[in-house]
């Protein structure tokens, strides 16, 4: 039975880890793309397995420590909860459609850019299983450095100064959080190993847990953590990096970037940052969630009037990141469980309307919403997938995104009625960008650039299917998501609300 010698979250961590370094020595045709593409089908079946074991009686199969640098406290902890499990879901099942979406795509030196890939995914499943302090460290290092390779290598005419700006954004944000762990590390108790091993200080979440951080303490390590997180989602007015960088970054690449790397902030703010601080997470969360409408409000009529359908979807990712932001930090079951489930819906959707994106530029040469127009009567088939995955994205009824949306606002609205009314405008403006460019890429008549194009192909027809039904299974019956997140929900809410 798989799961007996090795755990879960060991299997999602190290097969795609493997898989990247083989990929390094294949330099044969399309050798790396096809290990890629299995290793990462193969990590998506393990986790629609784990599924089968969520249950207590299995946590055996779903956790696992080992002694890493125990003179420091410091083990290899990884475990699977309703909080982890429906992130890592959603990584397995992006990384195969990222692949099989850009098969034909010809991609100088494939062997390097497939193992940074698959290096990225496995510092992507470390980040969402880890459970000690350090590893998880090292896991969001792991994942970041990759991608500034792939983006300052396969990256657009201006990669090295976006890939710079990226780097000095990120950068900052990571020595923010390793000076904030550090000193939260240095207020743990000691732990004494099973062969007597002691360790003045430990590097567990459970110790970290544990602290005895007094109020003033909390206030200034809640903003180390919250920045190097806010960096990452991103929200205002920490978002400047983001828009630049999707433009420039290779397509696959953008896809990691907007459809999962963003959720590792969100997630790390309900792993670590709250649980962590929670006096100053009560304290802040008004100041927080102003952010993050004005962060809603600005970016969605920003995306009303750019032409560049990169940048365009760009700033729409940041006002849909800020709405899960504000739904956290109103800090009740609702609009946690709602904020859970809408991650991976958001993912889902983005990463579809990327893949879309990518094939009109490609076919068309041309990124400029002014520049297309007529697309529907050349290409039906894309058209028809378009319109469905930008209606889910604005959450209409029976998507995924309604699902999600209606609880976090449902959620903000009990925290502050007037929050939930700015927030909700949001939902005007991403109709407004979103049939905007429905209208002026896909109907009318055809340009220069569109007139000659064609349809897509059998094999992005299967990719764009895959993400519909998921959009239409998540949309009309959400019930398995609302069960997987709810235990996690209620813990969270429960804890913080005992000190309002």
């Amino acid at each position: 039975m798989l799961g007996t010698y090795f755990t879960f979250p060991e299997l999602l961590i190290w097969l795609p880890l493997l898989a990247g370094v083989l990929c390094f020595f294949l330099r044969k045709g399309n050798a790396a793309k096809n290990v890629a593409i299995f290793a990462s089908i193969l990590t998506f079946a393990i986790s629609i397995y784990s599924l089968l074991y969520t249950e207590d009686k299995f946590a055996t199969y779903n956790n696992v420590s080992y002694y890493w640098m125990k003179y420091i406290g410091a083990t290899f902890y990884v475990g699977l909860d309703g909080t982890s499990r429906i992130l890592t879901l959603l990584t397995a099942i992006a990384f195969p459609i990222i692949f099989i979406a850009g098969y034909q795509n010809k991609i100088k030196n494939p062997a390097s850019f497939f193992g940074l890939m698959l290096l990225t995914q496995s510092g992507i499943m470390g980040v969402f299983c880890s459970m000690d302090a350090l590893l998880f460290y090292f896991f969001w290092e792991l994942a970041i450095i990759p991608v500034y390779f792939l983006c300052s290598i396969w990256g657009g005419e201006k990669r090295i100064k976006t890939t710079f700006k990226f780097f000095v954004y990120t950068f900052t944000g990571s020595l923010l959080m390793l000076t904030g762990i550090i000193y939260v590390y240095l207020h743990t108790t000691g732990r004494t190993f099973d062969d007597g091993t002691y360790s003045q200080h430990s590097f567990a979440f459970a110790s970290f847990f544990n602290t005895s951080l007094k109020a003033s303490q909390q206030n200034w390590l809640f903003w180390l953590f919250f920045v190097a997180f806010a960096i990452k989602m991103p929200v205002f007015p920490f978002h400047t990096w983001q828009p630049d960088t999707y433009d420039q970054s290779p397509s696959s690449v953008t896809m990691v970037l907007s459809g999962l790397m963003v959720k590792m902030g969100l997630f790390a703010v309900i792993r670590w940052l709250i649980p962590l601080f929670p006096l100053a997470t009560v304290h802040f969360s008004h100041i927080v969630m102003l952010l993050c409408i004005i962060g809603i409000l600005y970016a969605s009529c920003i995306a009303i009037v750019q032409d560049n359908l990169k940048k365009m979807l760009a700033y729409s990712s940041i006002a849909h990141i800020g709405v899960m932001c504000a739904a956290i930090f109103a800090m009740n079951t609702l609009s946690v469980q709602g904020a859970l489930i809408q991650m991976f819906n958001h993912g889902i959707n983005i990463i579809g309307l990327w893949i879309i994106f990518d094939l009109l530029e490609r076919k068309t040469g041309s990124k400029s919403i002014s520049q297309l127009g007529g697309v529907a009567q050349k290409a039906p088939a894309l058209t028809i997938f378009t319109v469905i995955i930008a209606l889910a994205n604005i959450a209409l009824p029976l998507t995924n995104a309604f699902v999600g949306e209606f609880m976090m606002f449902g959620g903000i609205f009990k925290f502050n009625a007037w929050y939930s009314f700015a927030a909700i405008i949001s939902i005007i403006l991403a109709a407004v960008y979103m049939l905007n460019m429905l209208q002026k890429v896909f109907y009318g008549n055809t340009s220069t650039l569109t007139q000659n194009m064609s349809d897509i192909s059998t094999n992005e027809i299967i990719i764009l299917s895959v993400i519909v039904v998921l959009i239409f299974m998540v949309g009309i019956y959400p019930q398995p998501m609302i069960e997987l997140t709810k235990e996690a929900a209620q813990g969270l809410v429960k804890y913080v609300t005992t000190l309002r």
